[in-house]
């Protein structure tokens, strides 16, 4: 039996490529889709299959779906991925500006359910290996910073990509990086968000789609690690892999390396 899958955020960029992926594969269902937004919940006014189900609104909700993808907003991700996991569904979170006290509610609501739960700050398999090898680097090179760069019209900065990258280069060092104390910026800001000091720079450009930089500075060299991803269909492998592999999992998780 193929697993069901709702999609919450179908109309957006990143959830028109996963309902068309989902429809691809033999082995899923697009059971139901979600927006809050929607004039009508008739399939046939999206180009859905007629066995979709199309809500507008989480109280009338009622459907077989086992799996919820969300590519929502980040108001809305975190109260949908609360819903799915009281309602029995799995949640799968692409959405960014999720907080990391979110992150503890959602890890005890699906302890107190016995579900799984995944959220994936990047479904690029390019982005996954940039954290792991930024992690590892970070060993012998604690001094980092990272230059993030997206679409124009991503509404939060910086990315969740960037922010899960700071806290594992954080978690990798083992010795604090020389940071300078109260650096002068002549124009505030001008040295980007610092998490666990780590800087991240956030660019907002018409042209692009997700790109990420790493650099490491140490006495007489440097190392610099890039991953880019030119289309959004490179994301799609990686949520392919995720919707078949997240119940493997035994509670809430951060990241895609946990169901590779």
């Amino acid at each position: 039996m193929p697993t069901t899958v709702l999609v919450a955020g179908f109309q957006g960029s990143m959830g028109q490529k996963a309902t068309a992926m989902i429809k691809r594969d033999p082995e899923l269902e697009l059971a139901a889709v979600y927006s809050p937004h929607l004039e009508t919940t008739d399939p046939a006014a999206y180009e859905l299959p007629a066995t979709t189900q199309v809500f507008n609104q989480l109280s009338a909700m009622d459907t077989r779906a086992q799996v919820w993808v969300d590519f929502s907003t980040p108001a809305g991700a975190f109260e949908n991925a609360r819903f799915a996991l009281e309602h029995g569904m799995t949640p799968i979170i692409g959405t960014s500006g999720i907080s990391d006290d979110q992150v503890a509610q959602l890890t005890q609501l699906a302890k107190e359910q016995h579900q799984a739960g995944l959220l994936v700050p990047n479904f690029g398999l390019s982005a996954v290996l940039l954290m792991q090898f930024a992690k590892q680097a970070a060993q012998y090179f604690p001094d980092a910073e990272i230059i993030e760069m997206h679409h124009a019209d991503k509404n939060d900065s910086p990315s969740g990509t960037a922010v899960n990258t700071a806290k594992m280069i954080a978690a990798g060092r083992k010795q604090a990086p020389e940071t300078v104390e109260n650096p002068v910026e002549t124009i505030p800001g001008a040295r980007g968000a610092n998490y666990d000091d780590v800087p991240i720079h956030a660019v907002r450009l018409p042209g692009y789609v997700a790109h990420e930089q790493v650099l490491f500075g140490g006495p007489g060299e440097a190392l610099t690690i890039r991953q880019d991803s030119f289309d959004r269909e490179s994301f799609m492998h990686g949520l392919n892999i995720a919707i078949k592999q997240v119940n493997r999992l035994t509670g809430f998780a951060v990241g895609l390396e946990n169901v590779l």
